[in-house]
């Protein structure tokens, strides 16, 4: 269920060399093999929670400003959901801290059988967690969100007999080519979307207001009635 598959750029390596000797089982190359293995398990345990097997706050950290840059260079934009387990501290004092842990990975499970493979699922900290949404703009990323709160709230975590119905809040923003933010900033930008969702009442998703824009520009127009349109309707115009 680990969703950190989507590594940083150019860090990729080397392929191997052939043996110098021309021998088929090189002690030397089955060594590089070795190591690179032990490297690549040392790297997944750095990048992932494992609680849960998704990624880690220090694999967000770097995603997000990996996914920031790539706004800046490529002007699409990146969206930024954070959300977080309702009443959760009521989940462990009630069905006990094993249960409040099988909750968590029960909702990371929800996100990730909801988000595309590209977006980036991270535990951020506690009940708390951190979609990236590469190259969505707001307006996009609100169904996610709510398909997220959706399947949560309508898939009860089964314990023995028993369910455990959950829920969660979610908050949105987006970093938008040519604005000057940081990586904290957004997450800040995003996380005050989530406490209103809090406070409003819990299980609902929280946003920036949606900018209106205009399809058909006012130049559009004009072409369009003096093909189309009479002289009075062009006074509609002014």
């Amino acid at each position: 269920m680990t969703n950190v598959s989507k590594q940083p750029e150019n860090n990729q390596l080397p392929e191997l060399p052939a043996c110098p000797v021309g021998k088929s089982d090189c002690a030397a190359l089955t060594q590089i093999k070795d190591l690179r293995k032990s490297l690549d398990e040392l790297s997944q345990l750095v990048r992932t929670d494992p609680l849960t097997g998704i990624a880690n706050y220090r694999y967000f950290v770097m995603s997000l400003e990996q996914e920031i840059e790539r706004t800046q260079r490529t002007a699409q934009p990146t969206s930024l959901i954070m959300l977080d387990i309702d009443f959760f501290k009521k989940v462990n004092d009630e069905w006990g801290h094993e249960i409040g842990n099988q909750a968590l990975v029960h909702v990371s499970r929800q996100i990730l059988d909801t988000v595309r493979k590209l977006d980036i699922t991270c535990r951020y900290g506690g009940e708390e967690f951190a979609i990236i949404l590469p190259n969505t703009e707001l307006s996009a990323s609100i169904p996610v969100a709510n398909r997220i709160r959706q399947q949560i709230a309508d898939s009860p975590l089964k314990i023995g007999a028993k369910q455990l119905r959950l829920t969660a809040s979610l908050g949105i923003d987006t970093f938008l080519p040519g604005q000057s933010c940081t990586p904290d900033e957004l997450v800040q930008r995003a996380d005050h979307y989530l406490y209103q969702a809090k406070q409003q009442g819990r299980n609902q998703v929280c946003h920036a207001s949606l900018q209106p824009i205009d399809m058909v520009s006012r130049e559009e127009r004009e072409v369009l009635f003096n093909l189309f349109g009479s002289g009075d309707r062009k006074k509609d115009l002014k």
